[in-house]
C-alpha cells in the first residue's frame, strides 16, 4: 500500500473545514448527525481523506451509538489502532493506515451481537461510501 503523506496546508485544501477537524485533528462529529449512521446501502466504505478501503457495508450494524458502527475492517492493514489516552479515559483509536487520518474508535466487550465483539465507532465524515450493485 503506497502512503499518502501532504503538508497539513494541503490537507486543508483538499477537505473541508469539518473533514480536517476530524480527519486530520482527531475530532468527532456531534452524535446522530452523520450521514452514514442509518445508512444500509451495499458497498465500501473508503478513507474521505486518501479513498483507501476501510470498511464493507457487510460489516456494518446499528448500535444505537450515534455513529456508523462496524464489527471490523475490510482488512486487518487498513487502519492502524493507537493508544489514546486523551479526554481522561483509555480507548483505542481508529486510524487510516494509508495517510494517518483519525476514523473513530474500537471498543470491545459491549455485548453486541457480532462475530468480532468489537464496535468500530467512525464518524462519517471521515468516510465516503461507494455504493455496490447488488446482482
Amino acid at each position: 500500500m503506497d502512503k499518502v503523506e501532504l503538508s497539513e496546508a494541503e490537507w486543508r485544501t483538499r477537505l473541508s473545514p469539518a473533514e480536517y477537524a476530524v480527519l486530520r485533528q482527531a475530532g468527532t462529529e456531534q452524535a446522530f448527525t452523520g450521514q452514514y449512521t442509518d445508512a444500509e446501502t451495499t458497498g465500501v466504505y473508503r478513507c474521505k481523506a486518501c479513498g483507501a478501503e476501510l470498511f464493507r457495508s457487510e460489516a456494518k450494524f446499528h448500535s444505537g451509538c450515534g455513529w456508523p458502527s462496524f464489527y471490523q475492517p475490510t482488512s486487518g492493514d487498513a487502519v492502524t489502532l493507537i493508544e489514546d489516552r486523551s479526554h481522561g479515559m483509555l480507548r483505542v483509536e481508529a486510524r487510516c493506515a494509508r495517510c494517518d487520518s483519525h476514523l473513530g474508535h474500537v471498543f470491545t466487550g459491549e455485548g453486541f451481537s457480532t462475530p468480532t465483539d468489537e464496535r468500530w465507532c467512525i464518524n462519517s465524515v471521515s468516510l465516503t461510501l461507494e455504493p455496490v450493485a447488488r446482482d
